[in-house]
């Protein structure tokens, strides 16, 4: 049976793995030595996985727009990068009919430009183009992928983060610098190898050769077409083979490790 951890907020490392495994009688015996042992990690090695909360500033749209509307759901779909320092990004808001909320959005001065693009559900969809907010510029620093979708209400944001432990690290400094009450839930923190048994080893060449040249780096420094030459295979093939990859690692890190 898979053990399962509560989630907990951040002041003291996660959790580490139990030593002990129950047996029948209710008392704990630790691991027969004649099972093999399980690889260490290097605690640099480590994924964690957690969702992090914390307070919009005021230069950022979002914050004093949600704090205004605390009874509003904001969504961050997903977003384009037009220069350096502005973003477009598709936003789901609650609240009808379709338009409600631009005009109010387009006086904040960091918003450029603001499109109704349809009533969807109990809200509508609008694309927003605005002046990056510096953990866009952090994530990019990081080459990490910003996760999709963002939860914004009552002045907070809420997003997933799945991160090496460095990376965790100057995302959560970044965060308490913001809000020194930031808050982290952990997910769980299962060593990234306990996934790499699921890909064949031309599966593991490939995906260390798309990390290595950037093709996962945000903005993506090499293109499939490049990525495909440079591993003698067709686009179309790479194309394939990377979204395999993507699926038998997802599915790994929504199941666990196996313990």
């Amino acid at each position: 049976m898979k053990r399962t951890r509560p989630r907990e907020e951040i002041g003291a490392d996660p959790p580490a793995p139990e030593d002990a495994v129950g047996v029948p009688g209710g008392s704990d015996v630790r691991r027969s030595a004649s099972l093999p042992a399980r690889p260490s990690v290097r605690p640099e090695a480590r994924l964690l996985l957690a969702t992090m909360t914390v307070r919009v500033p005021e230069t950022t749209w979002t914050g004093p727009f949600s704090r205004r509307h605390p009874e509003i759901v904001l969504e961050v779909l997903g977003r384009s990068e037009t220069g350096r320092h502005v973003i477009v990004a598709d936003h789901w808001i609650s609240g009808r009919p379709a338009g409600v909320w631009a005009r109010e959005i387009a006086s904040y001065p960091d918003v450029l430009k603001v499109e109704s693009l349809a009533e969807v559900g109990d809200g509508s969809l609008y694309r927003i183009k605005f002046r990056a907010p510096a953990v866009v510029e952090l994530y990019r620093q990081l080459e990490m992928p910003l996760p999709f979708p963002i939860h914004v209400q009552g002045g907070y944001v809420r997003w997933e983060v799945v991160a090496r432990k460095a990376d965790f690290e100057a995302l959560l400094r970044f965060a308490r610098g913001l809000d020194p009450e930031a808050r982290v839930a952990w997910t769980r923190t299962p060593p990234l190898r306990t996934h790499l048994p699921l890909l064949s080893p031309s599966q593991r060449v490939l995906l260390d050769r798309a990390i290595k040249s950037g093709y996962f780096a945000v903005p993506r420094r090499v293109s499939l077409t490049q990525l495909a030459r440079d591993s003698n295979r067709s686009k179309a093939a790479v194309s394939q083979a990377l979204a395999l990859i993507e699926k038998k690692l997802l599915e790994s890190a929504v199941r666990g490790p196996i313990l």
